[in-house]
């Protein structure tokens, strides 16, 4: 690990010209990921901003029909709390099968989503629930946030703060995870709102979170596992590696999304 200064701001303020300041500064929330960069030496910034003074940035309420969740909420709290085992229990399951109890107790939403991980669970949420995406300076679309292979819409310095998600009628999480890892070889998350629409998101297939349109357009007409008879998705864009081959995952995709309906119609 090179050496950097560490800094422990009070307020986003602090935090954002403390960044602005540095010659390269990187942000540090629950740091599964920052931290295993620096020990392996494979980043060597000159600066170390830590978060998790701020507060409010891991608080969690709910107003009607919008569950909000800080970018400090971790895991195991998100698990927890009876706001999100009410308004949205997919999530909390989803929240509560990450990792292992150590990676729960540290590892942050915030910093999951800006990592853009293509095997982390909570890409598949926000999509599948039409979230929005807050930071210091803006609102982001979840459609718009996820761009690429860690790669966000997030601009250089900015901060996300929560995470808005609406409540739907019902919804379900379901993966196919590494034996070791817990990360999603494939990930499915389905929701259906109040109207009736369907949003379906796929992670830990692909380069970058997606969704798959001919399974929402048929779930919509009729929400149950037969609806996704003989729809399937192509494997040319899919990860190919030694845990499974392109062809495997895209396998994976049909079998986890109608367990996912399964469990969300159940």
């Amino acid at each position: 690990m090179y050496d950097f200064t560490y800094h422990r701001p009070a307020s986003l303020e602090e935090a954002v010209a403390l960044f602005e300041g540095a010659d390269d500064a990187v942000y540090l929330a629950g740091g599964h990921t920052l931290l295993p960069t620096l020990k392996q030496r494979l980043a060597a910034p000159s600066d170390v901003i830590d978060l998790s003074a701020i507060a409010g940035l891991a608080d969690i309420s709910r107003h009607d029909t919008l569950l909000t969740i800080g970018a400090l909420a971790r895991h195991g709290d998100i698990a927890a709390s009876p706001l999100v085992k009410e308004a949205l229990p997919a999530l909390a399951g989803l929240a509560g099968d990450i990792g292992d109890p150590q990676v729960r107790e540290r590892g942050t939403l915030g910093g999951s989503i800006a990592n853009s991980d293509p095997a982390a669970d909570y890409p598949a949420a926000l999509l599948a629930l039409g979230a929005t995406i807050k930071t210091d300076r803006r609102a982001i679309a979840a459609e718009e946030f996820f761009t690429d292979l860690f790669e966000t819409a997030l601009a250089e310095g900015e901060i996300v703060t929560r995470v808005d998600f609406p409540v739907v009628r019902r919804a379900a999480y379901c993966k196919f995870p590494n034996p070791a890892s817990r990360y999603a070889m494939v990930g499915v998350f389905v929701a259906q709102a109040d109207s009736g629409a369907v949003r379906l998101a796929v992670t830990g297939a692909g380069p970058c979170v997606f969704r798959v349109a001919a399974m929402e357009q048929a779930l919509a007409t009729d929400f149950s596992p037969a609806a996704l008879e003989g729809i399937t998705v192509s494997a040319d864009t899919l990860n190919s590696d030694l845990h499974a081959s392109a062809e495997y995952r895209a396998h994976l995709v049909g079998v986890m999304a109608c367990r996912a309906v399964t469990a969300a119609a159940g």
